[in-house]
């Protein structure tokens, strides 16, 4: 049997700091109050987060490939509608 691995809050930023480039302690905080963060669990008072949950969480934040800035705003509008 596997057993999974979590990370802490401040080990779950640098792993999505190191792997995509953006992502802070203080953004995961806010975003486990606020929502619209990666799916984490509790332990008592001590969130932890499975990497594949970051991984999923923080290309669902990027946007598709694109060529020219023209591009991307075109995206991010057809996505808003």
């Amino acid at each position: 049997m596997q057993q999974k691995k979590f990370l802490r809050r401040k080990d779950a930023a640098a792993y999505l700091k190191e792997r995509y480039g953006f992502c802070s302690f203080r953004t995961l905080a806010k975003l486990a109050c606020f929502g619209g963060g990666p799916i984490f669990r509790k332990a008592g008072k001590i969130v932890l987060y499975e990497p594949a949950d970051l991984d999923a969480w923080a290309l669902a934040q990027m946007s598709p490939p694109v060529s020219s800035t023209s591009e991307a705003q075109q995206a991010s509008r057809s996505n808003a509608e």
